[in-house]
């Protein structure tokens, strides 16, 4: 409806009473929001332990560096100590970082010693360096030899703790008896609003939750808490200006690319989601700045980046208040789940009635399974 400019004003003593005019809606502006919630959704099944402990595996690794200081100018060296002599065999072929080179491996001393081949194939010899890193292109068993000694990785455990989530609700009986403004069910209404700061808290626990180091398990006088996904977070992480990442104030389409390259080439996760705050948020989409094109009949000025797609995936780009500014989340979504302990999701559970008055307990007790955290990534750093 257009407006009209008309008011009531002019009404007064003309109109036998005119009614108190209030809406019948509670305005509430607190952040509540679960954008990370929402994007990952249910998890297909709940944890059935206070002690929530999963398996993860590895394949056989097929790179390693060179570790050996003796080298001399390395265009003739045959024999090299290696960090990890146990990934390679007799028969392996090697590829130098860096260089054309195919090295063949002949021997492989239990001390850490490869002996090989220099040149093979025809290919150009090259120097070798300390710290070079090595790619075992594959192995080449002989026709009719016996079976080589078996090789296989560990299974590890992982494990993350269940937290408590409760919120206590009181509504006394006058409150429950007289007709409230907005609000049709007192009770109900309080059970809403607690539930929505306890999916908030959930969140911001997913996100920035620890686990205690020494008792995590916790007892009727040690709170337990889950940990999240920053503290999980170990292996890809870049500091802005450390370690030769590249420097700068805000996050860059470099920066962002470097970071997802990197996952790439440490393992088969796919990253899809960036969590981000709103700063990083801006930054990103800064990306197309420079690209936007405007017509004379466009009425809408979009400033919006929500996927980003590059060389090593699609990912949705999520905001969340409750990322540390300065930060950016880059996570493989199909290795996160946020499960409820078995019958133990958000739900009102009634108190005894010690009086005149209903009470009960919003309760909820949740963790979160973080696989594969080298899956994952980290950027800090960036200027507030």
């Amino acid at each position: 409806m257009s407006f009209t400019g008309k008011t009531t004003f002019s009404a007064g003593s003309t109109l036998p009473e005119i009614a108190e005019d209030v809406s019948d809606l509670v305005a509430v502006n607190s952040p509540h929001e679960t954008p990370l919630l929402d994007a990952l959704g249910d998890a297909p099944r709940p944890a059935r332990s206070t002690v929530h402990e999963w398996l993860e595996d590895e394949l056989l690794p097929n790179a390693d560096q060179i570790s050996d200081d003796n080298l001399g100018d390395g265009t003739t060296t045959t024999d090299f100590s290696v960090a990890h002599a146990s990934r390679f065999q007799v028969g392996d072929q090697i590829s130098p970082a860096g260089s054309k080179e195919i090295l063949l491996v002949t021997e492989v001393d239990p001390g850490g010693v490869l002996t090989v081949v220099r040149g093979y194939g025809g290919s150009a010899s090259a120097g070798l360096t300390d710290g070079q890193s090595l790619l075992i292109l594959g192995n080449a068993a002989l026709e009719g030899d016996d079976a080589s000694a078996a090789r296989f990785t560990a299974r590890s455990r992982k494990t993350n703790f269940t937290q408590i989530f409760s919120s206590t609700v009181e509504v006394s009986g006058s409150e429950l008896a007289v007709r409230q403004l907005g609000v049709a069910d007192e009770l109900d209404y309080q059970k809403m609003q607690r539930t929505k700061e306890l999916l908030r808290d959930l969140e911001n626990c997913v996100i920035n939750g620890r686990a205690s180091t020494t008792d995590g398990q916790g007892s009727a006088s040690v709170r337990r808490t889950m940990r999240g996904i920053v503290a999980s977070i170990t292996t890809n992480q870049w500091v802005v200006g450390a370690d030769g990442f590249p420097i700068d104030t805000a996050l860059t389409e470099v920066q962002l690319n470097l970071a997802l390259r990197d996952i790439w080439k440490r393992g088969n996760g796919q990253v899809d989601l960036i969590l981000v705050n709103g700063q990083e948020k801006r930054a990103i989409n800064h990306f197309v700045s420079s690209n936007r094109r405007f017509s004379t009949t466009d009425e809408a000025f979009r400033d919006l980046v929500s996927v980003y797609e590059s060389d090593f995936g699609v990912c949705r780009v999520v905001m969340s208040r409750w990322v540390p500014t300065g930060t950016v989340l880059l996570l493989d979504s199909s290795r996160i789940d946020v499960m409820n302990l078995t019958g133990r999701s958000f739900q009102y559970k009634s108190l005894a009635r010690t009086g005149d008055r209903e009470a009960g307990q919003i309760l909820g007790e949740y963790t979160l399974e973080f696989r594969n955290e080298n899956a994952h990534g980290v950027i800090r750093g960036f200027g507030a």
